[in-house]
């Protein structure tokens, strides 16, 4: 029996290959360090078989959800998670970042932005949650940090949306079960806390003293650590390049690589032998942070990313599928015998 399926191989994919011994993240054929910096968002979709084309606006209906979601206060994935069941299947890709903006603009009482078609996605994505045309260099880092995440292996949110395709479901409901599973901390929403804990040293000199606090208190130092990954996460090689050419010389920049230095070298201290390195979560907070966006959209914008993955393994899974059904094993009681409550009666038949 394995738990959580460790080491089980539930699929075969051409689409992203995941060597965690390695530290090797294959997306289409081509490592991640090759593709993600110099590919457009658009051009990996396309290696992934998805076209980024698709209508960006939402039906009306999508609007009144995400402004009475608003009034709620709900979270930005819950919003997500209910928009994204009322698009058809072609908007799925082109128009997650519509709602992801649009939410934010509403929810913080601002008036929402149009998409531009003649925006690449990346640039939209921002023009619609600033109003302001991006700079190159902002599209880059978006494009770059997009690309590292599209697709990797069968995480739990693409596991999710190959069960649910599995069933003769439809695409949209694949998606909608992804978006959910995608919302757990342990699977999404780590990025956010990796930057509260760098802002939370604040100064260099107070790295060993908070983090040595946080180990000795049994806290999970957020940005370091892999289910998959046994050495460094190449990703995070990636997208540190990728905050150094944004941010170098903010001692924002200087913090976080004295932050994850100091890390690395307690966590092999305190745990020799588990190989707890950086993971994408620590570069991507500081790369979206570095672009303006506020932690609570970190993990929809992975979702921005990840769609197209999602995407491609249903249709993959859609090629040669069989339904998904693993075994359990029963380790409840046996032979119990059933008694009658005092005073309940019988079902009458009628």
């Amino acid at each position: 029996m394995s738990q959580g399926l460790e080491g089980v191989v539930a699929a075969e994919t051409a689409l992203s290959m995941v060597d965690g011994e390695r530290g090797e993240l294959i997306i289409a054929g081509y490592s991640v360090e090759e593709l993600a910096p110099n590919a457009t968002f658009e051009e990996t979709v396309q290696l992934l078989g998805v076209s980024p084309a698709g209508d960006r606006e939402m039906p009306p209906i999508a609007h009144a959800v995400l402004r009475a979601a608003a009034k709620r206060n709900d979270d930005p994935m819950d919003a997500l998670r209910a928009a994204a069941g009322l698009l058809v299947p072609d908007q799925l890709f082109a128009a997650f970042p519509t709602i992801v903006a649009t939410y934010w603009r509403i929810l913080h009482n601002q008036q929402p932005i149009a998409p531009r078609n003649e925006l690449r996605h990346a640039a939209n994505y921002l023009y619609m949650l600033s109003g302001e045309v991006p700079s190159a260099e902002h599209v880059r880092a978006l494009e770059t940090y997009l690309n590292t995440v599209v697709d990797h292996g069968l995480n739990a949110s693409t596991f999710t949306a190959r069960v649910i395709t599995s069933t003769g479901s439809d695409l949209v409901s694949a998606i909608v079960g992804a978006v959910g599973a995608l919302k757990g901390p342990l699977h999404g929403g780590a990025p956010g806390p990796a930057l509260d804990m760098v802002f939370e040293i604040g100064d260099a000199s107070r790295a060993e003293e908070v983090l040595r606090r946080k180990i000795e208190a049994g806290e999970r130092l957020m940005g370091f650590g892999h289910r998959v990954y046994k050495v460094r996460d190449p990703r995070a090689d990636v997208l540190a390049a990728a905050a150094e050419r944004l941010l170098g010389g903010d001692p924002l920049y200087d913090l976080a690589k004295n932050v994850e230095r100091t890390a690395i070298h307690l966590l092999e201290q305190y745990k020799p032998g588990r190989r707890l390195q950086t993971n994408v979560e620590f570069y991507t907070a500081l790369l979206l942070h570095g672009l303006g966006l506020e932690t609570p959209l970190f993990t929809p914008t992975f979702a921005i990313s990840r769609v197209a993955g999602w995407i491609a393994h249903c249709l993959e899974q859609r090629r040669s599928n069989r339904l998904i059904r693993p075994q359990s094993v029963y380790v409840g009681p046996r032979g119990l015998h059933w008694q009658r409550r005092a005073g309940s009666q019988p079902a009458q038949s009628a």
